[in-house]
């Protein structure tokens, strides 16, 4: 399969994972949302609600299920195309935790104990860290390697775990003969990580980050402008990028994406501007306009839970066709089953 091959069709095979716990917030879609959408248009996009990753952790399973229909009607509603992609939920899927299991004799305790999600995550659940929050990477490496990937679309905080893939299928690919593509990932240039509006020395997260920093996309508009009006910013007062002016180059960022322009343009509109006061009152306002219609569409799609339902299942059907044939071909080179010859 090799290192960045292509599918039949010459399009570039995409497959991304979206966790469905936690409220989806600015930093969700801007870093990872919006490029599944702009996937669409570059090849064939496969996108998976990690319900499995998600019992890693503690959690309430008929919240898990209400979740994962929160999700799907967010990323529907963010404009993502049931009829040109594949949209399913993990647990639908079983060849994701049959892969999990065979490339778990080639992954080494070593690699995956210097995971720094790992150790992040395990120092914040001291009480009780499960064995699957450790073995995630592995459940990761599966997701990706089961559908042939060449380009996987995440933020900077995901690149280790996109690396893991990539030596857990040369590795494979080297033991057993060419089975897997070999992925790469995509990091977008400009908000890749969207950082907390009051402390931007943390990513915007529902689990590490302050609830007045973490602007959701459902939020109403009143809380999104007094969110940004707030924001912490920097010393000093000129409204550019610098590496000493993370509050503000968050913000930046932030804004150029809102109006979909580059953060050089930002930059240059503001370049007179005498203080910080009316540029976060003007991003929260852009964020507002950004976020409008998303909001909008996902207040008409999220009731209709049997349409959601129907979506995840055609979509299930059409990944297990794809992810059977990997699985299959895995297992055999590994000397499982009657064998093909």
């Amino acid at each position: 399969m090799g290192d960045a091959a292509t599918t039949a069709g010459g399009h570039v095979r995409i497959f991304s994972g979206i966790q469905p716990t936690g409220a989806k917030h600015l930093g969700n879609l801007i870093g990872a949302i919006r490029h599944y959408v702009e996937g669409q248009d570059r090849g064939d996009a496969i996108y998976c609600l990690v319900d499995l990753h998600a019992i890693t952790v503690e959690h309430d399973p008929q919240g898990l299920r209400s979740a994962v229909h929160d999700t799907t009607a967010i990323l529907l509603a963010a404009g993502l195309d049931p009829q040109r992609i594949i949209l399913f939920r993990q647990s639908d899927v079983s060849e994701h935790a049959t892969l999990c299991w065979l490339l778990a004799s080639v992954t080494s305790y070593g690699e995956l104990s210097r995971m720094t999600q790992f150790k992040e995550k395990s120092e914040q659940q001291k009480s009780f860290v499960s064995a699957g929050l450790f073995f995630y990477p592995v459940l990761q490496a599966a997701d990706i390697l089961a559908y042939q990937t060449d380009e996987v679309p995440v933020g900077e905080d995901q690149k280790q775990h996109i690396e893991l893939a990539r030596n857990v299928a040369e590795r494979f690919n080297q033991r057993f003969g060419e089975v897997f593509t070999v992925p790469h990932h995509r990091i977008p240039e400009v908000g890749a990580r969207i950082l907390d509006l009051q402390d931007p020395d943390k990513k915007m997260s529902t689990t590490g980050g302050s609830e007045q920093g973490t602007v959701y996309i459902l939020d109403p508009p009143e809380a999104i402008a007094r969110k940004f009006k707030s924001a912490v910013t920097d010393s000093g007062r000129e409204i550019v990028r610098a590496p000493d002016k993370r509050g503000i180059s968050n913000l930046i960022e932030i804004m150029a994406v809102a109006q979909g322009i580059g953060p050089e343009e930002v930059e240059r509109e503001y370049a007179d501007e005498p203080g910080y006061a009316r540029f976060k009152e003007d991003v929260g306002a852009a964020v507002v306009d950004y976020l409008r219609p998303i909001r909008e569409r996902y207040d008409a799609i999220r009731p209709d839970t049997s349409q959601l339902e129907a979506i995840l299942a055609e979509g299930a059907a059409k990944a297990r066709a794809i992810a059977a044939k990997t699985v299959g071909t895995a297992a055999d080179r590994m000397g499982l089953g009657p064998g093909s010859g």
